[in-house]
């Protein structure tokens, strides 16, 4: 029996299955997946899902990285400035003060690695919180 195509003169086309991109689809998912366990790692389906879920989470702590390390410096910092006599919130604003423009990742590493340093600049934002006590009294 001939097709409806055939019967009207037409040579029908065959079904486009677009392999070339489906292929590199598949290859760059799987790649992306490579050293995953089991499955996950050899079989598209599997893959697919896995490589979706660690791209969310990867996006996902990419924004709480920042902010583990912002508190992991405050509390450096706390302890730090604790350890000459003030508390953290204290030398925050003995800093603005005095006009130092440091940032806490700076102060941090300064509190952790060069002491005579971060002691001096705990000394100027004291004296700058007096000063600023005796023009408010």
């Amino acid at each position: 029996m001939r097709s409806l195509g055939a019967i009207r003169g037409k040579l029908t086309m065959p079904r486009a299955s677009n392999a070339p991109a489906s292929r590199a689809r598949r290859k760059r998912v799987l790649k992306k997946a490579k050293g995953y366990r089991g499955r996950r790692s050899k079989l598209f389906r599997y893959a697919k899902d896995a490589t979706m879920k660690a791209q969310y989470w990867a996006y996902r702590d990419r924004k709480t990285r920042k902010r583990t390390f912002r508190y992991l410096w405050i509390q450096r910092l706390n302890a730090a400035a604790r350890a000459h006599g003030i508390n953290y919130s204290r030398f925050a604003e003995g800093l603005k003060a005095a006009g130092i423009g440091l940032d806490r990742k700076i102060l941090a590493d300064l509190a952790v690695t060069d002491e005579p340093a971060f002691k001096s600049i705990v000394d100027q934002a004291r004296s700058a919180l007096e000063k600023k006590a005796k023009k408010a009294a």
